[in-house]
């Protein structure tokens, strides 16, 4: 049995059979032509290109049909270079000054482009590469007469593994026959990751070597939630997933019961569940999933892998198109948090040593003023639309939120000469995310008008554990006695203070400790969108007086272990029947 561990790109188990497709290469045979041939050659050339369009455009539109306009504006890259005159001319000059036929004179060309755009240091243009490639093989397919695994016609049930999956493969995938896919490449915000997650297909990418491990034909486990990938599994670990998977696919078919209803314990407490997005396609997923509104945009997809910074205008309509899409309820739009693991393609934004501790969000944006006014202004504008509300990440200090309002002043101050609209009144958070922040939660929460604690980056810098880190892995513990006070610390003075304090750490979404923070008295979770069904089922099948009991028990205990031992000893007796069901899955 081999464990694999990737990017989550997609949640679900899929298991089965491994269809493993070989990285695709071309042997592009070089052949003098005559003089009488050029025109033929030219002719092979537009034939191929005609035919090429005309197939990406049939699947641009199944896209739209199918995913939405969104997902087929994918493709306009692939047109783009089919319809580029000036690679065109460069390939016909070859075949009539060289006299070489088509496909050499085509790949050539290709290769020149491509040569040239991996020389550059820049995200941006890399992702353009992979559209480049796969147009290209596209059309050398056609000059070649290739044929190629065509995973729309696939009839059997399996998981594909490749090095990498086009946009178009991708989109082709029939669903109900790809039970996931597995790719040595790609990220979270890849085309590829995100066509998954629209089809629902579990998806595990970035791992490197899968194509090195897995052959056509092995038993594969996908966990597309955590990332990881199992090759030929005993039966024990088999069987387990085969629970896990059957979990999932039982919570996603009870989702429609509990979205409609709110998170109100039996004894009449409400919460707020809300969810964490980042990209625009996962907006649907909040109605789907029954959140109440977003308690946590975030707004780094906007600038990362851009060739240029979005200008306000662009972060204008990316946050105008939210707000309107969750409107009535409110979104909380978090400013730029670049840095940690997380890095601009622009030049001006240096690597460094220790980035998670370093020049990152506030600091970040501090430093840039025109950076953080465009945004704020967009920000604001958009509030203009929709239930808006900002909030500053990673604040160590007063001064920090002190500077950072008085920037938001001005433009305001802006907007007003101009003549555009805003809500005055916009609510501005804290995020609680730094020790020393929620040391001075008492000041802070003087200045804001919520808090939102973020436990991801809380947790690490209390407990001195790089998260990305898997040495130090274990010692990432959400339910150590040292984070739980912090918390409640923070919650007692955001109320002291009369303010509300939510969550938007990966804490918030898990059963066991959403109990405990609903103990601690928080006033809202927000939390991935798959896991807003289960917290809310939870929350009502409680009561407040006892969760708040629990709570102050929890946070007297020496260790983490002992934390979630009597956590979930004590939520046994509570849920019964339904403990497994809502805490352990």
């Amino acid at each position: 049995m081999i464990k694999l561990k990737g990017i989550a790109a997609s949640s679900g188990v899929g298991m089965g059979t491994a269809l493993c497709l070989g990285r695709e290469e071309f042997t592009v045979p070089k052949e003098k032509i005559s003089h009488e041939d050029i025109s033929r050659e030219i002719y092979r050339l537009e034939e191929a290109l005609i035919e090429t369009r005309r197939q990406i455009t049939t699947l641009q539109k199944k896209i739209a049909q199918d995913l939405g306009f969104d997902h087929a504006k994918i493709f306009e890259a692939h047109l783009l270079v089919l319809e580029d005159r000036v690679l065109i001319e460069d390939i016909i000059q070859q075949i009539k000054n060289k006299k070489v036929n088509v496909e050499y004179a085509f790949w050539q060309s290709i290769k020149k482009y491509i040569d040239a755009l991996l020389k550059l240091d820049d995200d941006y243009l890399r992702e353009r590469v992979v559209d480049i490639e796969d147009v290209s093989r596209r059309v050398l397919r056609k000059l070649l007469k290739k044929d190629v695994t065509n995973l729309g016609d696939l009839k059997e049930k399996m998981v594909v593994v490749a090095h990498d999956l086009s946009p178009t493969q991708t989109a082709s995938l029939p669903k109900e026959n790809v039970l996931a896919f597995v790719a040595d490449v790609g990220g979270r915000t890849s085309h590829t990751a995100i066509i998954a997650r629209s089809l629902r297909i579990p998806a595990v990418v970035g791992l490197e070597v899968a194509t090195r491990n897995i052959k056509s034909g092995d038993r594969v486990i996908v966990d597309g939630s955590e990332g990881a990938v199992i090759v030929q599994p005993t039966e024990k670990v088999f069987k387990d997933y085969q629970r896990k998977s059957e979990r999932f696919v039982k919570e996603m078919k009870a989702i429609t019961i509990p979205k409609i209803l709110k998170a109100k314990t039996q004894d009449k407490r409400k919460i707020i569940v809300s969810a964490n997005i980042e990209l625009p396609e996962e907006l649907p997923l909040i109605e789907e999933y029954g959140a109440e509104g977003i308690g946590l945009y975030r707004t780094e997809y906007v600038f990362l892998g851009k060739r240029q910074l979005p200008d306000e205008e662009e972060q204008y309509r990316a946050y105008v198109n939210v707000a309107k899409k969750v409107a009535p309820s409110s979104v909380i739009i978090r400013t730029i948090d670049i840095g940690g693991d997380k890095f601009l393609s622009q030049p001006q934004v240096p690597k460094e040593m220790s980035p998670f501790l370093g020049w990152r969000a506030i600091r970040f944006c501090l430093a840039q003023p025109d950076i953080f006014k465009a945004q704020l202004r967009a920000i604001l504008r958009a509030s203009a639309e929709g239930e808006v509300k900002v909030m500053f990440p990673m604040i160590s200090g007063l001064e920090e939120l002190t500077e950072a309002k008085k920037i938001l002043e001005e433009c305001k101050r802006e907007l007003r000469r101009e003549g555009k609209k805003f809500n005055e009144s916009i609510s501005v958070g804290t995020m609680i995310e730094v020790p020393s922040a929620a040391l001075i939660a008492d000041a802070l929460a003087k200045e804001s008008h919520f808090f939102s604690i973020g436990t991801n980056d809380l947790i690490q810098y209390s407990l001195a554990v790089d998260r990305a880190n898997e040495k130090v892995a274990y010692l990432y513990e959400p339910g150590h006695p040292a984070v739980l006070r912090l918390i409640a610390s923070v919650v007692k003075d955001a109320h002291n203070n009369n303010i509300w304090v939510g969550m938007c750490g990966e804490m918030a979404g898990e059963s066991l400790f959403a109990f405990l923070l609903l103990g601690l008295g928080l006033d809202e979770l927000s939390m991935p969108p798959p896991s807003v069904p289960r917290v809310k089922e939870l929350i009502r099948s409680v009561k407040y007086e006892d969760a708040k009991l629990i709570a102050e028990k929890a946070v007297r205990l020496s260790t983490a272990k002992d934390v979630e031992r009597y956590l979930q000893d004590e939520l046994r007796k509570i849920l019964k029947d339904n403990f497994e069901r809502l805490v352990m899955t």
